[in-house]
């Protein structure tokens, strides 16, 4: 079958494996009909992600068909259309019982697909734990309402909910990127008095303003006097950082009021700096990063009820044998592309 690997650092490319196996009584094999590029993907070829085995078929966002599962597996059996989780998670450990899924103790346990073991940019791919990491996709929801239910849609789910956000505060996202625009989403089913989306792409600032018209909007120079100025109490009640961009930690917690909480949903290239004499007196409550992707049910009624739709997000689609073109405009986004939607049996 083919596969997109990761060769070494700032090489991908597409090889011919063999389709993979059953490994454990808990497995489900999985064809792959669609999956999507991640940012984190580009993090992986760019070296910033240490864990990332070279060799490894790369991929966390896809949806496809179960093939065959293993003794144990008792949610889905084959021909399920289903979505897949971008962590592994066992459900039984410390951890997954308080919904701590990204700390699963399991040896592959936490984001493990697409980076410590093969993930789904290919034909095939196995996925352990399968009745934890799958989710049967309803007979009226379509392959690409659903791409985005394992990865970036419950991250916006999870930073929304960890947020604790009221019908009174004033919500700052800070970056409408992919997982930028899920995150609002999923900020929007929460209600909060007002929104506002701080964004330096006019691509970007276009879309939002086109799709979510009552959601504000403002560029990084302005956003700490916008805040200030579209908010009840000095800056804003939450702020989700979703960008991670070198100047965007610290605009978070600038924008916050005192007391605030901070949610880092943003993956990193380097380290950032706590300046605490700087923040001292703010008292601010800091969450962070990674996602526990244990909503993907709920996120799936959801869009079965029409309260979320992440569609608009695919600009452009590519069959899988010109996968390397969809990187190459997906990581110099180019064209106007905010999600690329990859047709893995193509």
């Amino acid at each position: 079958m083919r596969a997109y690997t990761y060769i070494e650092r700032g090489k991908f490319e597409l090889l011919d494996k063999p389709k993979p196996e059953l490994e454990d009584p808990r497995d489900a094999i999985v064809r792959v009909t669609l999956g999507s590029i991640c940012t984190s993907d580009l993090h992986i070829k760019h070296g910033s992600v240490p864990r990332a085995v070279p060799g490894v078929t790369v991929g966390h966002e896809m949806v496809g068909i179960v093939e065959r599962v293993g003794p144990a597996v008792t949610s889905t059996k084959p021909g399920d259309r289903v979505t897949v989780n971008v962590e592994t998670f066992c459900g039984e450990c410390f951890f997954c019982k308080r919904g701590y899924v990204n700390n699963c103790a399991d040896p592959v346990g936490g984001w493990a697909l697409g980076c410590r073991i093969d993930g789904g940019q290919a034909e095939y791919m196995r996925v352990p734990h399968a009745d934890q990491g799958l989710n049967r996709i309803p007979d009226t929801v379509g392959d690409e309402q659903a791409l985005f239910v394992g990865d970036i849609l419950a991250t916006g789910f999870w930073a929304a909910r960890i947020s604790e956000i009221a019908e009174e505060d004033t919500v700052l996202i800070i970056g409408a990127g992919p997982t930028g625009i899920c995150t609002l989403l999923c900020v929007m089913l929460r209600h909060p008095k007002r929104i506002i989306v701080c964004e330096k792409s006019p691509e970007r600032i276009r879309f939002v303003q086109e799709h979510y018209p009552e959601v504000l909007v403002c560029g990084p120079e302005e956003c700490r006097h916008f805040v200030s100025r579209h908010s009840d109490h000095g800056g804003a009640d939450r702020v989700l950082e979703v960008a991670g961009a070198d100047d965007t930690f610290r605009l978070a917690w600038e924008c916050a009021r005192p007391h605030a909480v901070v949610t880092v949903v943003a993956l990193y290239d380097r380290p950032q700096t706590l300046p605490l004499p700087d923040m001292y007196g703010k008292n601010l409550t800091f969450k962070t990063g990674g996602v526990d992707g244990c909503d993907c049910a709920e996120i799936l009624r959801l869009i079965e009820q029409g309260r979320i739709d992440t569609v608009p997000l695919i600009t452009h689609r590519f069959p899988l044998s010109r996968i390397d073109e969809a990187y190459r405009l997906f990581e110099n986004r180019q064209d106007g592309v905010i999600k690329v939607a990859i047709e893995c049996g193509k």
